[in-house]
């Protein structure tokens, strides 16, 4: 490559570089897979090596990505916190301990292998035995102190638990969601049509940096590294790992302890094979020096230890055709493209479909029908189609033009400003209609046994119903006509449907399908206004008063009932018999017994002695209570188990009354668990 192109190819490098860097560590979202990151960074060192009057210190190559973010104080790491140079190549590898022979005039290297998690880099500082403070890696000398938030992590250790602790002493790890926990989450953003999280560590990222807490999300923690340490107490890496056990720190499920680098890349492989048993997403293998003095006296550079190295496990990717690109209607009229695919085999599943996103990512990835893909399963959970492959594409070929009009009613789609998505405004568009009935009879809404989407799809298709009102008009005759439907199970279908003019008012709220609003928001709303016509028109200020609802999420629902036909939908379902008001007991000695919670708020923290989270606040709303995120002057008492965290800490300073497990069972009384 000549001088000028080298020039104008470090310039464009660096300034990628830079902006997927500004994506990672601080917008919590990705453009491109980790392996195409890691593919420009590996081109601009190459380049900076091959024409070293281009190199520079404020290079992107050459420093730690920075993570920190207004809002948070910024703390500086007694041992600085650095990132790890990494490989897809086992040659690559092979060199790394050639490197070390050299700078270490030694022949044979003893080396530990350990998991690499795909998490989000945390520093804890423990004096006297006593965490003091959590820390990200930031720009690896100075981090953001997130300790308040880190506290609410039920498996963050608060002490060592062991004879003679350290003075002080940085313990290093990864801050990680489980596979489990990001199915929730998306699950409930798919519920109220939101965008999905890509995976788990931008998730994780977003959550550790939400300045009020971490909300109903849950987080992990494993540790695995050893930063400053005052008296030094360990001589190998291996005798660290040994220590943090003995002191029941959460810790990863297997290290392996290899004498050069045949061994450890024979422990590489065997990680390979066991890591899908993991509750964390791990993407690759971690290879370090285990002598502590050897680790010193091979340094660091800038960036990155010279006696340690990732081995990244890339991210099974498969190429296709992609044979179509259609449309998707929402319940709420938004338009979201999917990839048709030939059917492929990726990470264990067979694949045929992957969302596009929107109009702007099919336009950025120039994705066109005919063309030949890679697709990759993001985070290892949700196909992507990463990019195209341009030396496949037909001749033929024309850029997709995205649908002025929605597939379905032919209506003009609409684009809100500042909104990626286009939207089908028809509210009688049909699927809209499915999608909205579906969710109407979802478990989480109205709970109508029978009506599923094949039954709601007959219904839509045969004009026996145009939106959710009209269920209570169905009879058995009508149900009839159905495929697969007799006189009884017609009959059951009816019933059930009756069944719900009692349904708590939450239920029907949810129903509705107001964007932004799920379940809890829907309980949120019940228990505050009592009613769904003191719901409809409520101002602004009303709505951001209660916990947990926004400016966005008030705008979404003043917005859905400034909407004549949901007005109307409303005083349909009101004629149909359904309740419009939460129940209020004749007995006014109700609210002075045990059992009821009503108008009482709750705040959960730490892990309780024999219920798990999810049992203590089913228990609390069967009780008329009410279960929040977040303390305020608003809470009326905090649940508190081992382990509060910060929530304990606001409690005390608010004055709001702390409660255990025993105090709760006495609130709801002997018989409620």
């Amino acid at each position: 490559m000549e001088e000028n192109a080298a020039r104008e190819r470090v310039a464009y490098l660096r300034s990628a570089v830079r902006r997927h860097n500004v994506h990672y560590f601080r917008d919590h979202t990705s453009e491109i897979s980790d392996f195409e990151y890691d593919r420009l960074k590996a081109e601009l060192v190459d380049l900076e090596t091959r024409f070293p009057a281009f190199t520079a210190s404020d290079s992107p190559a050459r420093q730690v990505g920075d993570d920190r973010v207004d809002g948070f104080a910024s703390y500086r790491h007694r041992k600085p916190m650095l990132s790890l140079d990494n490989t897809y190549n086992r040659e690559e590898l092979f060199e790394f301990e050639a490197r070390l022979q050299r700078l270490l005039d030694a022949t044979d290297v003893d080396f530990v292998v350990e998991p690499k998690i795909d998490g989000v880099a945390i520093s804890l500082t423990f004096e006297n035995g006593s965490l003091m403070r959590a820390v990200t890696r930031g720009n690896g000398a100075e981090g953001d102190d997130i300790t308040s938030n880190a506290l609410e992590i039920a498996s963050l250790p608060r002490k060592l638990r062991g004879p003679n602790p350290p003075a002080v002493i940085e313990v290093r790890g990864e801050l990680y969601m489980t596979l489990e926990e990001f199915a929730r989450i998306n699950a409930l953003r798919a519920e109220q049509e939101l965008p999905l999280f890509a995976n788990p560590r931008n998730l994780t990222s977003g959550t550790i940096k939400q300045l009020g807490g971490l909300g109903d999300r849950r987080l992990e923690v494993v540790l695995y590294g050893l930063g400053h340490c005052e008296p030094n107490v360990f001589r190998t890496q291996s005798e660290f790992h040994e220590t943090i056990r003995l002191w029941r720190f959460p810790t990863v499920e297997r290290v392996w302890n290899a004498t050069g680098i045949e061994e450890a890349w024979e422990r590489v492989q065997a990680l390979d094979h066991l890591r899908d048993s993991f509750a964390y997403a791990t993407d690759g293998a971690v290879i370090k020096v285990d002598s502590l003095a050897l680790q010193a006296d091979a340094g660091s550079t800038a960036k990155a230890p010279r006696w340690a190295i990732a081995y990244k496990f890339a991210a099974e990717q498969a190429e296709t055709r992609l044979r179509k690109i259609s449309v998707q209607v929402g319940r709420t009229g938004v338009i979201t493209p999917v990839a048709e695919l030939e059917t492929v085999f990726l990470a264990g599943t067979t694949v045929s479909r992957a969302t596009l996103h929107n109009e702007d990512e099919v336009k950025r990835k120039d994705i066109r029908e005919g063309d030949t893909v890679v697709v990759e399963k993001a985070g290892e959970i949700i196909p992507a189609v990463v990019e195209v492959v341009r030396s496949e594409r037909p001749q033929n070929s024309k850029p997709y033009q995205f649908p002025s009009l929605c597939p379905a009613c032919q209506t003009e789609l609409v684009r809100l400003t500042g909104e990626a998505a286009w939207r089908c405004p028809n509210a009688a568009c049909p699927p809209q209609v499915r999608r909205r009935i579906e969710h109407f009879a979802s478990r989480q809404a109205m709970d109508i046994e029978g009506l599923g989407t094949a039954v709601v799809n007959q219904l839509v298709e045969r004009g026996l119903i145009n939106d959710i009102t009209e269920l209570y008009r169905l009879t058995a005759a009508d149900l009839l006509t159905l495929d697969k439907f007799g006189p009884k199970s017609s009959e059951n279908l009816v019933r059930a449907i009756d069944s719900t003019r009692e349904l708590e008012l939450w239920r029907l709220i949810h129903g509705l399908g107001i964007p932004q609003i799920g379940a809890q928001s829907a309980k949120d709303l019940a228990d505050h206004f009592k009613s769904l016509p003191a719901l409809t028109s409520a101002s602004e200020k009303e709505l951001v008063a209660i916990d947990g609802i926004g400016e966005i999420v008030a705008e979404s629902i003043i917005g859905f009932f400034a909407q004549s036909q949901n007005r109307q939908i409303v005083a349909d379902l009101g004629r149909a018999g359904l309740k419009m008001e939460e129940a209020v007991s004749d007995d006014p000695t109700d609210s002075e017994t045990p059992l009821s919670l009503s108008g009482k708020t709750f705040v959960i923290t730490g892990t309780l002695p024999s219920m798990t989270r999810d049992e203590a606040r089913g228990a609390i709303e069967q009780a008329g209570g009410k279960v929040t995120g977040s303390v305020s002057k608003k809470t009326s008492y905090l649940l508190a188990g081992e382990s509060p965290g910060s929530k304990f800490r606001k409690s005390e300073s608010l004055g709001v009354p702390i409660i255990g497990e025993s105090e709760l069972r006495a609130l709801l009384g002997s018989d409620a668990l």
